[in-house]
């Protein structure tokens, strides 16, 4: 399932739940990383991006 956040560009972007691997704090928003060392920063607090990935019920299970 695909979530919609804004990049710090203030672009939208659209995050495949099933696909990233870390997310983390940093001064911009949230870093979400995926496979193969991408990433995007997006403008939404950390807390803000972990509810609306969890919500999908399509995060990789450990």
């Amino acid at each position: 399932m695909f979530v919609k956040f804004t990049a710090t560009d203030r672009v939208p972007a659209i995050v495949n739940a099933a696909s990233v691997t870390f997310i983390t704090p940093v001064e911009e928003g949230t870093r979400i990383r995926f496979g193969e060392n991408r990433s995007i920063t997006v403008i939404e607090p950390m807390d803000e991006v972990w509810t609306r990935l969890d919500h999908t019920g399509q995060l990789p299970q450990q």
